[in-house]
């Protein structure tokens, strides 16, 4: 099998990408599965906090609530363990492959939800702490790579959709959570809350099993210096033969890019392949301390949106103020909403960009958050800010974090930026009860004073700070993210492949020996 094809400079890489296929368009929205088991283990704690047969367990019998030490330790060590999990992860899909990284993940998974399973027994308390914390390096993994790996297989025209499904998959788990919770809160026994816990187990065997059957990135492969299984996998993905001129001017793509890179990053020690991340100067917009900056910073907007303050701590939270009788279906009705507007941003993110509908997605959310705050809890304008964060800041995050990095650190970065969106995530759940338990703060609709203040930010951080990626090749993006600003990266054209910069290189040094 010759290597891949080399492009020059007169060639266009657009004009020859593969048509996107069902078969492609199957594989990628399979990957964005792993969603579900995220979403569905970040949605039930929320129920089952407002569950009696849990408060009596982890409490005492008759406990109106979970008290704000008890629900903080709780709904943040999920949280506090993919922190760590995605921080792992970045190395081992470098070294496994993103595919083995995620069922790997998906193994430790469910073992952290067998220790949780047992809190019908002994200390209820320390079993979900321990088993929560556990599922959640398992969560890190799946979490940090599967957008990776999404990114990385994924056609460049639906790449910003085929990614926003992972956001779809995670708004899901949510709905399914709350709709097991639902239908188990009228129990008398422990399976009030044990059963809700169980259910996830089904999520990791689906896309373990899955994933057995899919390629690895060719991506990733490349970066091994496998060029044929390279070619293999591209193949498979983009459903044509090895031999087309799709596969191998993509290839010769990906491989001239990695070539190019590691010109500028070479390969280092451990230690050294993560300073890479921190490399060059913050005003530099092409610099990868800018990229890793920008990836971790936007993952931390995105939590400070206050979203998870509805789904972890809606049901309490309503259940406190007695603005609303039947909580558990309000919490439920949120999630549907939350599922239900997903899907417009697999239009949008192509239609308008993804550094558009960051921008009118936080005018809207602030507006929402600081009507909520002004008029009291109101569920109609809780109900449109969710709106408006699932089709725009719940996937949009995602989908640039995927797109930022050079390959060399990619991995790396990705998991550094999703690790950002834990580490806040954490930090968020602890200290929410303190500002919102009737035992401590109990600052009531006034709560959404601080999410409108940070969407507001958020708003200010996008028109200054995030470019437009969309219609770029990963490859592409380098180079956009060179020669222009965010604020006029919308305009961007590429007007030289990768492959032909470099066949210029090497053109030029063979000229002056």
């Amino acid at each position: 099998m010759p290597g891949p094809v080399t492009l020059t400079a007169s060639q266009d890489i657009n004009r020859v990408e593969a048509p996107v296929t069902w078969k492609a368009y199957m594989i990628c929205a399979f990957a964005s599965f792993g969603g579900i088991f995220f979403g569905y283990d970040s949605g039930y704690i929320n129920g089952v906090l407002g569950s009696q047969i849990f408060k009596d367990a982890v409490e005492f019998a008759g406990a109106k609530e979970v008290s704000a030490s008890h629900t903080s330790l709780i709904v943040s060590i999920l949280s506090c363990g993919t922190f760590f999990g995605a921080i792992i992860a970045g190395d081992l899909a470098d070294m496994l492959g993103r595919k083995w990284t995620v069922i790997y993940g998906c193994a430790i998974y469910m073992f952290g939800v067998v220790i949780q399973m047992i809190t019908g027994a002994g200390n209820p308390l320390a079993a979900i702490v321990a088993g929560r914390l556990i599922a959640g390096i398992g969560v890190g993994f799946e979490s940090a790579i599967v957008i990776l790996y999404m990114s990385e297989i994924c056609p460049r025209k639906v790449r910003g959709a085929l990614v926003a499904g992972y956001q779809f998959c995670i708004t899901i788990g949510i709905m399914l959570a709350a709709c097991v919770v639902y239908a188990c809160e009228g129990r008398k026994d422990t399976g009030a809350y044990r059963i809700p816990i169980a259910v996830q187990f089904l999520w990791a065997i689906i896309l373990a099993t899955g994933l057995f059957l899919l390629p690895d990135s060719p991506r990733y492969f490349v970066k091994r210096g496998n060029v044929q299984a390279a070619t293999d996998a591209l193949s498979r993905l983009r459903g044509q033969p090895k031999e087309s001129e799709y596969i191998q001017y993509e290839l010769a793509e990906i491989v001239a890019n990695e070539e190019f890179e590691r010109q500028l990053i070479p390969s280092t020690t451990w230690f050294g392949s993560w300073a890479n991340c921190f490399k060059g100067s913050v005003w530099d917009g092409n610099s990868n301390l800018r990229k890793t900056i920008l990836g971790t910073s936007l993952q931390m907007m995105q939590q400070w949106t206050g979203v998870n303050f509805i789904f972890y701590y809606s049901t309490p939270f309503l259940q406190a103020t007695g603005a609303i009788s039947n909580t558990f279906l309000i919490s439920m009705i949120f999630t549907i909403i939350n599922v239900c507007s997903t899907p417009i941003s697999f239009y949008t993110v192509e239609k308008w960009g993804r550094r558009t509908i960051l921008l009118y997605g936080a005018l809207g959310m602030l507006i929402c958050q600081f009507l909520v705050a002004i008029i009291g809890v109101t569920i109609a304008f809780i109900a449109i800010f969710i709106f408006f964060f699932a089709s725009t800041w719940g996937p949009g995050a995602w989908i640039v974090i995927g797109e930022i990095f050079p390959l060399p650190i990619r991995s790396r970065g990705v998991g550094l930026s999703t690790a950002s969106n834990w580490l806040w995530n954490t930090i968020i759940a602890v200290i929410t009860p303190y500002m919102t338990g009737t035992d401590k703060g109990n600052m009531k609709s006034s709560v959404f004073f601080v999410w409108g203040g940070l969407c507001t930010c958020a708003l200010v951080y996008t028109y200054f700070l995030v470019p437009e990626t969309k219609g770029l090749t990963l490859e592409q993006v380098d180079q956009m993210m060179a020669e222009t600003t965010p604020r006029t990266s919308r305009g961007w054209v590429p007007t030289q492949t990768f492959a032909s910069k470099l066949a210029d290189q090497k053109h030029n040094k063979t000229a002056e020996v």
